[in-house]
């Protein structure tokens, strides 16, 4: 049986859930036991070039079945902010189509009129070019508000690296003295604060399961989270032993998640 103490499981993907397009040994278990306790579980990414619906395709495609609605990506994180501090803004994004059409449908105004912008919003962006950059460099002079998805300083895909969207974000500051003001995607609070609502979990009753010291428990324990370290991913023994960062709890893999 899961552990009392937690009513909601907020799951990284890669490194936790699945290492590329294999599917981590004992995911599969876990999900479906955590499922079958009426516990509820969300997935959780930092990349906004993959759609939710994408994400929870590839879930079920390795086993585990998913919808959109059970992931959460920096771009709904982004939404969810954007939501709670100017619904209905008039927003000018540095980013891709597909990140326009998400905007509009959330029902904000995705425009390119200096003038009227009200949030200026950086993103990845393999379109990026001089004449968007000028544009949200312009709005942000005339006191747009200022937002990101994420800031990393690259974004793998498959075949390479994209622009990156510190890069956007360095350029956008020094060209107008102005401060990003939020950050939506990992590890800000803001990415956990839109899984907990989809959850309708409290924090305290919510563990945090991810393979990042960095990003997945450093955000967990600021959110006042309990933390499970997998070693599936990116960190070992070693690397944690040398960090400041202490889980609640550390695993080989998913498979141990109480």
């Amino acid at each position: 049986m899961p552990d009392a103490r937690y009513d909601g499981y907020i799951f990284d993907l890669d490194g936790t859930i699945y290492l590329g397009d294999a599917l981590i040994p004992g995911a599969q278990a876990t999900i479906e036991r955590l499922r079958a306790s009426q516990r509820g579980v969300v997935f959780l990414s930092n990349k906004p070039l993959e759609s939710c619906a994408n994400y929870a395709a590839k879930l079920t495609r390795l086993g585990i079945p998913a919808c959109a609605d059970d992931v959460i990506n920096s771009t709904e994180a982004l939404i969810h902010l954007l939501r709670e501090r100017h619904p209905g803004a008039r927003v000018l994004a540095i980013g891709e189509p597909k990140l326009l059409a998400e905007l509009t449908e959330a029902g904000f105004e995705v425009t390119q009129q200096v003038d009227a912008v009200e949030v200026v919003v950086a993103a990845f962006d393999r379109t990026l070019d001089y004449t968007k950059l000028n544009l949200a460099r312009q709005a942000l002079v005339r006191g747009a508000s200022f937002y990101a998805t994420n800031g990393d300083k690259t974004c793998p895909v498959s075949g390479g690296e994209i622009p990156d969207c510190a890069g956007v974000i360095a350029f956008l500051e020094a060209t107008t003295g102005r401060k990003v003001q939020e950050i939506a995607g990992k590890p800000s609070p803001h990415i956990l604060g839109a899984a907990l609502a989809r959850l309708r979990v409290d924090a305290g009753r919510c563990l945090m399961v991810g393979d990042r010291l960095d990003t997945d428990m450093t955000m967990g324990v600021t959110a006042g989270m309990d933390t499970a370290l997998v070693l599936s991913g990116v960190t070992s023994r070693a690397m944690l032993a040398e960090s400041e960062i202490r889980p609640t709890h550390v695993l080989t893999s998913v498979a141990d998640c109480p």
